[in-house]
């Protein structure tokens, strides 16, 4: 699948994903449509989205977009990854009228469900099995760790764990998201796939 049967111009939508990751988290949300919804924990401005959307479309699956759009500890105000032009008007940022924007223009909305919370909210009401995870949202250990040990045992057997930035070298990228990524292959519960860029694909064993 290439970026140009994409409904919009993905590089027009701000975030962090190269097209060769997006692509595959399109292909494996197709493939896993069939076994639940596709969860992805961190949407930012609906760049995996519009990715995962396509796949879930697919393959006749829906994806739940869970974030709480105040952004991560990375863009906030003074961090690295700050975009002045997401500003609240209130000292915070605030992604969701760009997410919706993004998700309307791709013709996505009866694909795509936007869950406005945080992960470890969302986690105490869902109970049922999910196709696919996708975490990219905070970076700090915690709340991917948090993220990972919510989400991860609802994964169906068969179904995909992605995990986004997984740096194995610590000299390209922070340690949190590649230190679950460790986790899960100690777990049991997942053998690796590939790494595409800094995407992990894990599938449920």
């Amino acid at each position: 699948m290439s970026t140009s049967a994409l409904p919009i111009d993905i590089e027009t939508v701000k975030g962090f994903l190269a097209p060769e990751e997006g692509q595959a988290l399109r292909e494996h949300a197709q493939a896993c449509a069939s076994l639940g919804p596709v969860l992805e924990i961190g949407s930012y401005c609906g760049k995996s989205t519009v990715y995962l959307g396509m796949g879930a479309q697919a393959g006749g699956g829906q994806v739940l977009a869970v974030d709480h759009h105040r952004g991560s500890e990375e863009n906030q105000p003074d961090q690295m990854f700050h975009d002045p032009d997401l500003a609240d008007g209130h000292g915070g940022i605030d992604t969701l009228p760009l997410f919706r924007k993004t998700i309307r223009d791709a013709d996505l909305e009866d694909v795509v469900i936007p869950v406005a919370t945080s992960a470890a909210h969302f986690a105490r009401v869902w109970q049922q099995p999910l196709g696919m995870v996708f975490i990219d949202g905070g970076h700090t250990l915690d709340a991917a760790l948090t993220d990972y040990r919510l989400f991860a045992p609802k994964v169906a057997p068969g179904g995909i764990l992605a995990i986004h930035d997984v740096h194995p070298d610590p000299e390209t990228g922070g340690r949190p998201p590649y230190e679950v990524y460790e986790l899960a292959l100690a777990s049991g519960l997942f053998r690796a796939l590939a790494l595409i860029e800094t995407l992990a694909i894990l599938r449920r064993i």
